[in-house]
């Protein structure tokens, strides 16, 4: 499949799963909020389990169908626990993350958002950049 119809049919369905929970439920889809009130479980749990677990087998589900879309690239695994880690970090300290600001937030036109995915882009871009240059040197 075409890269530019995988990315058009990822989005949608991402954009369709925030539309349902949000009408559904009234609950914004943001992941490192619905993860972060599994542990300690908060109350009303059962919606939360069923989210994140339809999001872990959805991926089960494709790796068969698309497999060059799950290819484990180069890194070792301590390198993506350790992003991982990064990632979980920062989605607290920006209270939270691209799920909830980039696909919810922006939607719904929230200023805090649009300044939160700012930065998050900005960010990215940074330190993609030097991880570049630290690991592959300049070219």
């Amino acid at each position: 499949m075409h890269p530019f119809l995988m990315a058009l049919a990822g989005g949608s369905l991402i954009g369709l799963a925030a539309t349902l929970l949000l009408g559904i439920n009234g609950q914004v889809a943001g992941i490192s909020g619905i993860v972060g009130r599994l542990v300690p479980p908060a109350p009303e749990s059962s919606w939360r389990v069923a989210f994140v677990a339809g999001l872990v087998l959805a991926g089960f589900a494709w790796v068969p169908l698309l497999p060059d879309a799950f290819a484990a690239g180069d890194r070792s695994v301590f390198a993506v626990m350790l992003a991982g880690l990064l990632v979980g970090f920062g989605t607290r300290l920006g209270n939270g993350c691209t799920s909830g600001h980039g696909v919810c937030g922006m939607a719904r036109f929230s200023k805090r958002s649009f300044s939160a995915v700012g930065v998050f882009l900005a960010t990215g871009v940074l330190t993609a950049t030097l991880f570049g240059l630290l690991t592959r040197g300049v070219t």
